[in-house]
């Protein structure tokens, strides 16, 4: 008597000692080799693929043969789709370190083990955490889109380990700091650069993508157009005294869709790392040393700091919050407080206006204080 479609059925081929099995799904037969000589295991085989789909977990045989170099393809794919902003780094992150490793291994065979040879590889090479997190993320993402896709790719997303990260960088430039990078900058782009990211924290892309036309200086506005700001929101700030006073050699001599910063042969700014580096030594903020294989490592300011400092010191000057996370373009208030950051300065501040606030509640100065017992007696009420 035959089996009912929904027990399916393993049986050897002839001339052949593998075992094969025979299920269905939505009444469409499949048949598929155990690759195994051992009939326990094929019926054991055959009940996973029957609980695939009774669950709808089922890919079929053709998953298993899949690549993870499709499921990168299908993801850089949906990244050009939505236009996302990662789609360059992504890209770089696949070709230059993941392909090599995994491109050429199929899906199925990729285990906890397996990204845990890769992160000892990548830390091998000097890797820091950070980056292996982000190459885990974008590798992570692939597989979780070949699971959503339909029909499935993958059976299961593996489990992805979590490296501990430093802590975030707390770099910040101080006020002195910010006007020794001025009376040493010489490069008029540079200058303007120097006060938009100190005063209003834009980023290192944001200030680059500007064009002539984002500049009104009869109403001493910047505006951000949306999708060329990180988080896709566009926003307008006013100008301070500074801001526009530097931006007016930028913008003279050029056309709306001019971009905002040249140098002066005219050619776009587009990697300052050389020029920035030069004009921290110049103002003693920091140097290039060499590592011990050999390589050049940067020591001192980066540019980022600026952005961090123009969140502190609008939040430290009594600007609302909500204002400044507008201005600097913060969407979440988890991230901003992150630049938000607390120095030195800070606390010795805070312990001043604690000392001060003791010495009007008690009416005395401390050092000078008033025997306790006659402070007490005028706290009573007379007799």
């Amino acid at each position: 008597m035959p089996r009912p479609r929904g027990t399916g059925s393993v049986y050897l081929q002839q001339g052949s000692a593998v075992w094969w099995i025979k299920y269905y799904r939505n009444g469409k037969p499949y048949r598929e080799s155990t690759r195994t000589t051992k009939k326990g295991k094929a019926v054991n085989f055959l009940k996973k693929r029957l609980a695939e789909v009774a669950t709808g977990d089922f890919c079929g045989p053709q998953a298993e043969r899949i690549c993870v170099a499709e499921l990168a393809e299908e993801m850089l794919r949906e990244y050009r789709v939505n236009g996302r902003k990662s789609l360059r780094l992504t890209e770089q992150r696949w070709n230059n370190h993941l392909l090599p490793f995994f491109g050429q291994l199929r899906a199925v065979d990729v285990t906890t083990d397996q990204i845990n040879r890769y992160i000892e590889k990548r830390r091998e090479g000097g890797t820091q955490n950070g980056t292996i997190n982000r190459d885990l993320a974008a590798l992570k993402r692939a597989f979780y889109l070949g699971y959503r896709s339909s029909p499935r790719k993958v059976y299961h997303v593996p489990v992805f380990p979590r490296l501990k990260e430093n802590a975030p960088r707390k770099g910040f430039v101080q006020e002195a700091q910010y006007k020794t990078l001025c009376s040493n900058c010489k490069e008029p782009w540079m200058r303007a650069m120097l006060a938009i990211a100190y005063s209003f924290g834009f980023r290192r892309g944001e200030l680059l993508q500007m064009r002539t036309q984002q500049v009104d200086l009869l109403n001493r506005t910047i505006t951000l157009d949306p999708g060329t700001t990180k988080n896709g929101e566009g926003r307008t700030i006013k100008m301070t005294r500074e801001v526009y006073e530097v931006l007016l050699g930028c913008v003279r001599g050029k056309g709306p869709g001019d971009l905002l910063f040249t140098r002066k042969n005219g050619k776009p700014v587009l990697d300052f790392r050389g020029a920035w580096y030069s004009l921290c030594q110049k103002s003693g903020l920091g140097q290039l040393t060499k590592t011990e294989d050999g390589k050049e490592k940067w020591e001192g300011l980066i540019f980022h700091d600026l952005r961090r400092s123009a969140v502190r010191n609008m939040v430290r000057r009594g600007i609302p919050e909500r204002v400044s996370m507008t201005i600097s373009g913060h969407k979440t208030r988890a991230v901003f407080d992150r630049y938000n950051i607390v120095s030195e300065s800070d606390l010795i501040d805070a312990a001043r206006r604690i000392e001060e606030g003791r010495e009007t509640e008690v009416g005395h100065s401390f050092g000078h204080s008033e025997d306790p017992s006659r402070v007490i007696d005028r706290a009573q009420p007379p007799v």
